[in-house]
């Protein structure tokens, strides 16, 4: 598959230049550096251990909602701290496989492949499927924010998937068949499946399974805060579209699926040390590329709640 780089493209203007001090505007502390791909910026010069100022938080919101996904270079945060500018942009929602919180910090997930005495420290094989977090909630996720802790050698790339594009370019056929109908989503669709393959897949309790139970959900979402139109369905959550027959239903979303993650709509991060990459889920999709296993691979995610698509 080929996919957009993060490089960025020299001839392509930036959305937001550094600022030069004067008497009546202050500095400017950071950069806003689109990448030469469909969707994604870097934000270059910016420290999240300090306190933004209003004006610098809102500079971050515009950008966050023109590019979908933010690349924060070389950022040495503490987990309280990634919290705090996460909570920023609304409530933290908590992942339901609790066994994977770290440790005095419930809002975080660890997302890694580690064992030790003998169990995984973090879910690892988070993102095997294509998806958008927590779809598959009544109020599913505005956005996610990973942070590198640890990283491999080689591999673990993440792969992002503009859904306003697969939106835009799907065939007129397809949005007339789509618009305006609901898809079911749930956590538990391809779980068993996940447990086959891998360790880090634990029995859920009763409780557990009764916080994920399935939810309908607009085959196309129409952003809250842009307007814009994206596909919301995904080869992980989404099982059926409601008021077709199962054929039809399969037959459509598999369509959609590979029409979704077509390489003009993709961009592939190639995590570097402390990155820190917040991306919104009602915008994108999102893939784990994988790694070897024996390499090690510690990232910590908190997850923004997000309203009820309409």
């Amino acid at each position: 598959m080929t996919t957009a780089t993060a490089h960025p493209r020299a001839s392509r203007p930036h959305s937001a230049p550094l600022a030069t001090a004067s008497s009546s505007v202050a500095p400017v502390r950071f950069e806003i550096r689109p990448l030469d791909a469909p969707l994604g910026a870097e934000v270059i010069g910016l420290d999240l251990s300090q306190p933004l100022s209003a004006a610098e938080f809102a500079r971050i919101h515009r950008a966050h909602l023109d590019h979908h996904v933010l690349v924060f270079r070389d950022q040495r945060i503490t987990p309280a701290q990634q919290i705090a500018f996460s909570r920023r942009f609304g409530p933290l929602q908590v992942h339901v496989l609790h066994q994977f919180q770290l440790p005095g910090h419930p809002e975080v997930l660890v997302v890694s492949n580690v064992v030790e005495d003998g169990k995984p420290i973090g879910l690892g094989d988070a993102g095997h499927f294509w998806h958008s977090d927590l779809s598959y909630k009544e109020r599913p996720s505005l956005g996610s924010l990973l942070h590198a802790r640890e990283l491999p050698a080689e591999g673990g790339d993440t792969l992002f998937a503009n859904m306003h594009l697969a939106w835009d370019t799907l065939p007129a056929a397809l949005q007339r068949a789509v618009e305006g109908r609901q898809a079911e989503h749930t956590y538990l669709a391809r779980y068993a499946e996940l447990q086959q393959r891998s360790p880090w897949r634990p029995d859920l309790t009763p409780e557990q399974v009764a916080q994920v139970r399935p939810v309908l959900q607009p085959v196309v979402r129409t952003h809250p805060e842009t307007g814009r139109k994206a596909l919301f369905v995904s080869e992980h959550f989404t099982t059926r579209i409601v008021g077709l027959p199962e054929d039809e239903s399969r037959a459509l979303l598999d369509q959609l699926f590979a029409h979704s993650v077509k390489p003009a709509h993709l961009y592939r991060h190639r995590w570097q040390p402390h990155d820190l990459v917040f991306w919104d889920n009602r915008s994108l999709l999102h893939l784990a590329a994988g790694c070897p296993p024996h390499l090690r691979r510690v990232m910590y995610r908190t997850t923004i709640e997000g309203d009820v698509p309409r």
